[in-house]
């Protein structure tokens, strides 16, 4: 009998590449209606191995889950799995940790300059007011000799590091177990966030979300930064308190924001955020190109079918998962 794969969603045109790649492995992929808690809970009953990409597997979800042996992210982040949970009863957690380090760090420039080079703003000038209908006496900085500070130097922040090199921009970087010579083999200085937030001309944070790191960004560390500067977030929504980063805006404390992500997998309509002007918002789209879908699909999909097949995956989210004392799965230590 063939295992049974639920997919609770998924937001590219088609599942067919994991959907191949699971059958050649001798797996069923049966897709959810939609990603409500109600409905994972009616169909995890005979699940193998559940896929998710944004909806949450949540503990209940994975309590009515009695067969399923491994839980996969379509994705990076994985702060809407119950981990802790999965891994209480024996499951394997599996991501893709580096599918989309170009396209993410490509957005991350692109919010920059189009912030920087107020793209949005020309844009919607010449077609509601015409050719040259704005006064040039916005802030427009020169990049070459800025500075832009990482917050969190890993593959997504080296590659940003690289890039924002070839534009002249000095980089700052920090992170908690980040050294000064490893922030040095990738172009930056090693700081502190203070230090960071008070020396840079646009931040960019590149850091999971953990309780340690949620509202990472609050009021005082808005406070801190200049008021000329820019925050982008290309990570997760909640690492920025975002009534005090609408306050900031606001209030010229700082001097815009460009986001990818916010606090919920879609905004409230009312979010104040939504109607600041000097703030450039794209819908969680950073991932985002042809060959990153496909390479992530199937690579999710090969995690999954492994560990099914009891092979150790590329990625184990939950390593302590191994010493389970009666796992689920059949990976070993070492294996």
């Amino acid at each position: 009998m063939a295992w049974k794969v639920l997919q609770t969603d998924y937001v590219w045109p088609s599942n067919e590449p994991e959907r191949a790649v699971l059958a050649a492995g001798g797996a069923e992929l049966v897709e959810a209606p939609n990603g409500d808690e109600a409905t994972l809970l009616e169909l995890a009953g005979d699940a193998d191995a559940i896929m998710t990409c944004f909806a949450p597997v949540t503990e209940r979800v994975l309590r009515a889950a009695p067969r399923c042996v491994v839980v996969g992210r379509l994705g990076v982040g994985v702060d809407h799995i119950a981990v802790a949970t999965a891994t209480e009863l024996g499951m394997a957690v599996t991501n893709v940790p580096d599918y989309c380090v170009e396209e993410v760090s490509d957005h991350v420039l692109a919010l920059l300059l189009a912030w920087n080079r107020k793209v949005p703003l020309f844009d919607r000038a010449v077609r509601e007011t015409g050719w040259g209908s704005l006064p040039l006496t916005m802030r427009m900085m020169r990049l070459q000799g800025k500075t832009l500070g990482i917050i969190g130097l890993g593959r997504i922040g080296q590659a940003v590091a690289r890039k924002a090199g070839a534009f002249g921009l000095q980089i700052l970087a920090c992170g908690p177990r980040l050294t000064d010579s490893a922030a040095a083999a990738h172009g930056a200085r090693g700081v502190d966030l203070a230090t960071l937030l008070r020396e840079s001309d646009f931040v960019t944070l590149h850091a999971p979300l953990t309780p340690e790191t949620d509202k990472l960004m609050g009021a005082a560390e808005l406070a801190l930064m200049r008021p000329g500067a820019l925050l982008i977030n290309t990570a997760r929504g909640g690492l920025i308190d975002e009534p005090a980063l609408a306050a900031a805006l606001s209030s010229g404390q700082i001097a815009g924001a460009g986001l990818d992500v916010m606090t919920g997998e879609v905004p409230a309509p009312d979010n104040p955020l939504l109607g600041l002007p000097n703030v450039v918002i794209t819908p969680h789209i950073a991932f985002f190109s042809q060959e990153s879908t496909v390479e992530m699909e199937e690579r999710a999909a090969q995690a999954v079918l492994d560990v099914l097949q009891g092979k150790m995956p590329g990625s184990l989210v939950n390593p302590s998962v191994l010493h389970h004392p009666s796992p689920r799965h059949r990976l070993r230590p070492g294996g």
